[in-house]
């Protein structure tokens, strides 16, 4: 196991935010989330819509269907959503293709081809309002931006050919983007270029950070886990979950600032971990990953990451699906391939569910929104669970209409709406009350 602290700090050149997981410069409040999911795992970055008035159970069939289309090509993207617009990737006609689709009822607007599809994608868009641009990654590390109201490309990069990537291991690259005011976040995976600051309007790099060193649990290489922002202990930076576990980095300098291993796996680093205050709660899958809780603090100029608990595979893991906390809370799919519903007592890693297989099988991609869980199980089971933390609590359950592969690109909740990709097909649900 490695915890280790890096670089100094140049304090003076540091600077705080008052909110964790704000994609902008500017905070996001729940009028701007309404109606919008423009990145990986929502407005900020956390799993949680900020959808009201949803149904609180669902017939016996499911919600009702407001739409359902096809040509979305193979892959696992899941999608972003902003000013009625919806984006995903998929491969089609032999090419990793950026799509833009109405959001009201899935009619095509404009599709991109950047790159052959060597291997179908996983990213999930970025959209940046305040530019009017959307980034993308192609399975093999072809990063894209594009302008959001035509499609027109803007910029691209190879994290091969330009900043040296590499990958952990062999299911390609799966992160999403992160936009931070004029920044935007990527992980090239390179000992020299783990993580790097571009220019958003440009692709041209401002910083890049570098691997950890030394004999660490994992892989070289990038994980399949999205950058995300925190201010813990004071200082602005930005975390990501690698082949050697998760890492810190300076947002003005790109400095390492502390990096944690003991939860690295040796096949796939998958969830984004969650920052809340000064704490940081990580967790991977596989046999020799785990779950543990890091407490980031300063000692003179540096920062340290403090185990302040760590969960073997065995007993705490989420294999991918993600990482949901409300309150002290976070609720998972626990389990290697399963989607064992568990919500953790995050201060403890106590686990308050009975480990019961839940609605669906195979591992759970979740989202929370109006006080409820969606579940969506690989099985294409859809389940409504209750956030109740005494005893876990099954609401509905409903069959998806689909099933073209496994289910694990993450549903998401937006202007009343449920959308689920499944490989070529989107299916928008209608989940208000009334």
């Amino acid at each position: 196991m490695s915890i280790t602290s890096s670089h100094p700090i140049a304090f003076s050149a540091c600077f705080c935010i008052g909110l964790l997981f704000v994609p902008f410069s500017s905070s996001v409040t729940a009028e701007d989330q309404s109606g919008q999911w423009f990145q990986w795992r929502g407005p900020n970055r956390d799993g949680i819509s900020q959808e009201k008035g949803l149904m609180k159970s669902w017939p016996e069939a499911g919600p009702p269907v407001s739409f359902r289309v096809k040509g979305l090509g193979k892959g696992m993207s899941s999608v972003a959503i902003a000013d009625g617009q919806l984006l995903t990737l998929g491969n089609f006609d032999g090419k990793t293709q950026l799509i833009c689709r109405n959001q009201a009822n899935g009619e095509a607007i404009w599709n991109t081809p950047f790159t052959p599809a060597k291997q179908d994608p996983n990213c999930s868009p970025t959209i940046d309002l305040a530019s009017g641009l959307v980034f993308a990654l192609s399975n093999d590390g072809i990063l894209v931006c594009c302008k959001l109201a035509t499609g027109e490309k803007v910029w691209q990069k190879s994290f091969a050919d330009d900043f040296g990537g590499k990958m952990e291991s062999g299911w390609g690259y799966s992160e999403s983007p992160l936009v931070d005011g004029n920044t935007l976040l990527c992980t090239p995976g390179a000992k020299d270029a783990m993580v790097v600051a571009l220019n958003k309007m440009t692709g041209e790099p401002i910083w890049k950070g570098k691997a950890p060193e030394g004999k660490l649990r994992g892989n070289d290489g990038a994980g399949y886990s999205s950058v995300i922002n925190s201010d813990a202990a004071g200082v602005k930076q930005y975390i990501q979950l690698v082949g050697h576990g998760v890492v810190s980095y300076a947002a003005d300098s790109g400095e390492l600032l502390w990096n944690y291993d003991r939860i690295a796996n040796t096949t796939a680093n998958i969830p984004t971990p969650i920052a809340k205050n000064n704490f940081v709660f990580c967790s991977s899958g596989y046999g020799d990953g785990g779950t543990a809780l890091l407490e980031i603090t300063k000692n003179g100029n540096k920062l340290e990451a403090t185990e302040i608990y760590y969960k073997t595979s065995q007993e705490l893991q989420n294999h991918h699906g993600g990482m949901i906390m409300i309150g002290d809370f976070v609720y998972m799919g626990q389990g290697h391939n399963n989607g064992f519903p568990a919500c953790i007592e995050w201060k403890t890693g106590k686990n308050l569910w009975d480990k019961s297989r839940g609605a669906g099988t195979g591992s759970a991609a979740i989202v929370a929104a109006d006080g409820n869980l969606y579940f969506r199980y690989q099985d294409s089971t859809m389940a409504l669970i209750d956030t109740a933390t005494n005893k876990y609590k099954l609401i509905s359950q409903f069959k998806l209409p689909t099933h073209n592969g496994e289910s694990w690109p993450h549903p998401v909740i937006a202007g009343g709406k449920l959308f689920v990709r499944d490989q070529d097909e989107l299916v928008c649900f209608d989940i208000r009350s009334e």
